[in-house]
């Protein structure tokens, strides 16, 4: 679905079309922003249903309520989600969205270390992930 629309696209236009690489890294970066953000929304929801299931280790500067990390990641997770769905289409603002997205999760994540250090450090990494692919995808590409 994805190629098809994009090489139809391109051909429509005059534009070159995508290569297979690029339409690998978008597809990879879309579907590694959705299971970022459905993990994020399943977070929220256990954080807002159960106040006391995380439990802050130590002293840290980005001390918030349990509740309030529940909503903040309950929401940016739906976001994210959204916006993968958003970078299937191939348009530049939705993978400049994904990036903004991603990073933003990534500094929430970070916030949250002391809550679920483990957890927090995999969406890290699955933000960083998606802003790889996001960076890399090049519609330009001739290696098709």
């Amino acid at each position: 679905m994805i190629s098809s629309h994009m090489h139809r696209e391109s051909s429509r236009t005059g534009a070159r079309p995508v290569s297979r690489a690029a339409m690998g890294f978008s597809v990879f970066a879309g579907s590694m922003m959705i299971l970022a953000g459905t993990f994020g929304a399943l977070l929220g929801i256990a954080a807002i249903s159960n106040d006391d299931l995380y439990v802050v280790r130590g002293d840290y500067i980005f001390k918030w309520d349990v509740s309030t990390w529940g909503w903040a990641h309950l929401i940016l997770g739906i976001v994210v989600a959204v916006a993968g769905f958003a970078v299937f289409t191939g348009q530049l603002w939705a993978r400049a969205i994904g990036i903004v997205l991603a990073v933003a999760s990534a500094i929430a994540n970070f916030m949250f270390l002391p809550y679920y250090p483990v957890w927090s450090i995999v969406i890290i990494a699955l933000d960083v992930a998606v802003i790889w692919g996001l960076v890399k995808y090049s519609p330009s590409s001739a290696d098709t």
